[in-house]
């Protein structure tokens, strides 16, 4: 396929021309040629007129002279005006012939001829002239148009290069924009005068180079936040497998240490693998339209995390007859299993789990959370509560929202309460 390099002045220009030439087509041919019908209508009037005033000599120089006369007596008697050969190329019996109603028209050698008649008596009058006088106003039209039509074209196209030029600009600004995406000493210094779909596109451009400069920066910082977390208990193994091999720690006591090191580096891959998961599901669209009855799932999550703390007072309140909720157990699991896990951690007397109205709510009555930190709670290996990190809560949100819910955080007046609907 053959590529045409046109700017964008050259494509308008064309543009221009193509819709000058259908107006000139439209005002210039097909309009004339649509009033023929009245022209013709004037014709048969202006044939008409000066049938009154012929009578047997047909000399009287104040006859028009693009129309001939005919005058007919008793039918037999024909007499002519001087200018019948040059009005049309016929003898007057020729003429009559092709006469069959009192005023119409016909053709003869390419050219059309009108005649209009007149009744006295015995007498007939007959007026015929040729199609010059519509040929006549075609042109007389034409040529009354043209040079509007010049001028405006002219004034059109010097307003759409003068556009041109200012789209050209703008277009030339944005692709600027977006070659120097990655250049943070990139200064923009182009001032946008309208409000339009340009400035759309251009504060567009700048959000996503805020939101991509944002995710590399957060993308950077979760990467050193994972290998910090993954580095401690590797470090905490390793310093106690050399304690034992120095023979200053003893091997029962470091078994036991480097077991539960493994064991949270063992969450820690889980969680990832777990949210690179989610991440996956979300792309190939392969999300669970099952129900469950999410009752299990915080039952056996709630008889888990007691061990833990069974300082706590654990309640549980089911309001809504039905508490069918979709995705699979497994996934449910995984939602209330990393907020129970983060409510035993700070929970002081209390944790609840009400369902009503087909919404979730779980509170425990530990601190607040810093409300600047509140919206960011949810987010990966973030500084969050106490300036914990973590993918806990990250996991939680990607997977209510692979259901088709939400989750918020609200502070309460004592406590805080995670809230799915």
């Amino acid at each position: 396929m053959k590529i045409y390099t046109k700017n964008l002045s050259q494509q308008l220009l064309t543009l221009a021309i193509i819709i000058f030439a259908v107006i000139f087509i439209s005002i210039g041919i097909l309009i004339p040629n649509a009033l023929v019908p009245i022209y013709e209508k004037n014709i048969y009037s202006y044939l008409k007129e000066p049938l009154i005033l012929v009578q047997g000599n047909l000399d009287d120089d104040t006859l028009e002279t693009d129309i001939a006369y005919l005058y007919i007596i008793d039918n037999q008697k024909i007499i002519h005006s001087d200018n019948l050969k040059k009005v049309i190329p016929l003898v007057p019996n020729q003429i009559l012939n092709k006469i069959d109603k009192n005023y119409g028209k016909f053709k003869l050698f390419g050219k059309t001829y009108y005649y209009n008649t007149s009744d006295e008596g015995n007498i007939t009058k007959v007026a015929i002239t040729g199609d010059s006088y519509i040929l006549q106003t075609k042109n007389d039209i034409l040529f009354a148009i043209l040079p509007i039509l010049f001028i405006t074209f002219l004034l059109v196209i010097g307003l759409l290069l003068l556009w041109s030029r200012k789209l050209v600009i703008k277009i030339g600004h944005l692709k600027n924009k977006i070659v120097n995406m990655n250049n943070d000493d990139f200064i923009d210094n182009y001032k946008y005068t309208d409000d339009d779909e340009f400035l759309a596109l251009a504060t567009a451009i700048d959000n996503m180079k805020t939101y991509l400069k944002e995710e590399e920066q957060y993308k950077s910082q979760m990467y050193q936040n994972i290998s910090h977390d993954f580095k401690t208990p590797l470090t905490v193994m390793k310093s106690y497998m050399e304690a034992v091999d120095d023979g200053v720690q003893d091997e029962k006591e470091a078994m036991k240490i480097i077991k539960e090191q493994i064991g949270k580096l063992e969450i820690k891959v889980h969680s990832l693998l777990y949210l690179n998961k989610l991440n996956y599901i979300k792309d190939s669209k392969k999300i669970s339209c099952e129900k469950i009855d999410v009752t299990m799932v915080l039952k056996s999550s709630m008889d888990t995390f007691k061990i833990q703390r069974p300082d706590v007072k654990w309640k549980i309140n089911i309001a809504d007859k039905k508490v069918m909720f979709t995705g699979s157990f497994d996934m449910w699991e995984a939602i209330i299993d990393n907020i129970l896990n983060n409510f035993v951690r700070y929970a002081k007397k209390e944790i609840t789990v009400t369902i009503k109205n087909h919404r979730i709510t779980l509170y425990n009555d530990g601190p607040n959370i810093d409300e600047n930190i509140l919206d960011d709670i949810f987010t990966p290996y973030k500084k969050g509560i106490k300036g914990q990190f973590g993918l806990g809560l990250s996991i939680v949100k990607k997977t209510v929202s692979l259901l088709g819910y939400e989750i918020m955080v609200k502070n309460e007046k004592k406590g805080i309460s995670f809230i799915i609907k």
